[in-house]
């Protein structure tokens, strides 16, 4: 059959002599040379994370089956009923998914364009392997900024030197602390990226969350210990609002412009832990709404209350863990990815740090708040909240700004969830080591943290997410602060 003017024949001479795979990634590698039409109907783009397709040939498929790197794409090409994007379909009369383009329709014309082509963004996103210039991927700061934010690590030893050898006031160990957490944070997000690309985005998140949350549960601890209940309480609920409106929001707002797309399974999955926490937070909590809330009953009634959520959130995250582990594939081992247990010592390591200048920060702020003429329940609510969510602030936005929103939604929604249903609990149960803590929750706090989890879930009800929404996000966080200032006392 002869071929219509103007379009260029991409397989003139058969190569026997390489496997499907290779031949598949030879000419797909060539789309940042031109845009032509490739093997199986592919066609490449300047941008990596999204792929036009007109026609995918079964043959190929099947070829190429077991091939790490496009086994998602593949997959979802051959059922397209269970692909997890819904696909951006314009101009039906041009292109049909699965469907082989009629001849008279390859009418010779420019460059294609967006518009005329079926869209598929980041169909089952994980993070990028690392490329050998390393300055030149998205998972790489500048070579300049990197040193910086190496140097900048030692500024953890100076707060360390400034508290207990110089003993300098409250408001310069304040700021020192302050701004000695960025660079821990950096490191937490870094070796977090190296991990999901052995573990993929869900696991990935899962590590962040559960690293980030050691310096919370050590405050809330400490807390405790000092008696300072309303702090705990107040610092806990804040942390699932900030999580869920703040980091997420902030997230969105750095990420690269466009629509991106979330796993919206594993996500509604943490919300729903989210509000079922506040549903099991109802029974001490009313009780405690009349009369004095600090009674022992409300302690004993809170623990089998915390125990209850201890074994849903164990399930959950096993369940969690088992469907990422069995659709994420092994990758090939990439120079310049650290290897995974390099990864998750340098996660371990910069959150046992970040615990230490944590604390100190939180111990400078009661100073600083008083000075401010802040309430405690405020202070812990928003600042307390803040500064102990250091790390999944600062590892979500240095992911999402480097494209992998799906990892930082992991993150944040991930951590808020693990602080409703395990930290909360954890704290109320080893609080009993040092003194019974009542989980007698204000209405302020309980609408607050339902609230927020119902507008994230209605936000991302068609799995798509963008600055718009950020700002919406950020915008209900400051609404929720303002409840606090307010209504808090």
């Amino acid at each position: 059959m002869e071929e219509p003017a103007g379009i260029e024949r991409v397989r003139d001479e058969p190569e026997p002599e390489l496997p499907a795979a290779e031949r598949f990634e030879q000419r797909v590698g060539r789309r940042s040379e031109r845009a032509r039409r490739l093997p199986g109907g592919v066609l490449g783009l300047e941008e990596a994370p999204e792929l036009l397709i007109r026609d995918l040939d079964p043959e190929v498929a099947e070829q190429l089956a077991h091939e790490p790197r496009i086994l998602d794409l593949l997959e979802r090409a051959r059922h397209p009923e269970e692909r997890l994007v819904l696909l951006a379909e314009v101009r039906r009369d041009r292109a049909r998914f699965g469907e082989p383009v009629a001849p008279e329709r390859l009418e010779p014309r420019p460059v294609p364009r967006l518009d005329e082509r079926l869209v598929v963004a980041e169909l089952h996103q994980r993070v990028s392997p690392v490329e050998e210039n390393g300055s030149q991927h998205p998972g790489y700061a500048s070579d300049v900024a990197r040193k910086i934010l190496w140097a900048s690590l030692a500024l953890a030893p100076l707060t360390f030197l400034a508290d207990y050898a110089l003993h300098l006031g409250d408001v310069p160990l304040f700021v020192l602390a302050a701004i000695a957490l960025v660079p821990l944070a950096w490191v937490i997000g870094e070796a977090t990226e190296h991990a999901a690309y052995h573990t993929g985005p869900g696991i990935g998140g899962f590590l962040n969350a559960t690293f980030g949350n050691a310096p919370e549960l050590i405050i809330s601890l400490l807390a405790v210990n000092k008696g300072l209940t309303d702090v705990v309480r107040g610092s806990l609920t804040g942390s699932v609002v900030s999580n869920i409106l703040l980091v997420l929001g902030l997230s969105l707002l750095v990420a690269p412009r466009g629509r991106h797309e979330i796993d919206r399974e594993s996500s509604f999955m943490w919300l729903a832990l989210v509000l079922v926490a506040v549903l099991a937070f109802l029974v001490p909590a009313v009780p405690s709404w009349h009369g004095d809330r600090e009674r022992h009953t409300i302690a004993v009634l809170s623990a089998p209350i915390s125990a209850l959520l201890l074994v849903v959130y164990v399930g959950v995250t096993w369940w969690q863990l088992r469907r990422h582990r069995r659709g994420h594939v092994a990758p090939e081992s990439v120079e310049g990815v650290w290897r995974l247990s390099t990864s998750v010592a340098t996660l371990a390591g910069a959150t046992v740090v970040t615990a230490w200048v944590a604390e100190i920060l939180v111990d400078s702020i009661d100073a600083f708040a008083r000075r401010a003429h802040l309430s405690d329940f405020f202070v812990a609510a928003v600042i307390v909240a803040i500064v102990g969510n250091a790390a999944e602030h600062g590892g979500a936005l240095v992911v999402a700004s480097r494209g992998n929103v799906k990892l930082a939604t992991e993150i944040a929604l991930s951590s808020s969830a693990q602080v409703a249903v395990f930290l909360i609990p954890a704290v109320a149960l080893l609080a009993w080591a040092i003194k019974p803590l009542a989980l007698a929750f204000r209405p302020v706090e309980l609408i607050a943290v339902g609230g927020s989890a119902l507008c994230v879930a209605g936000l991302f009800w068609h799995r798509r997410c963008d600055r718009r929404r950020g700002l919406v996000l950020i915008g209900l966080y400051a609404a929720a602060v303002v409840a606090f200032y307010v209504f808090g006392p």
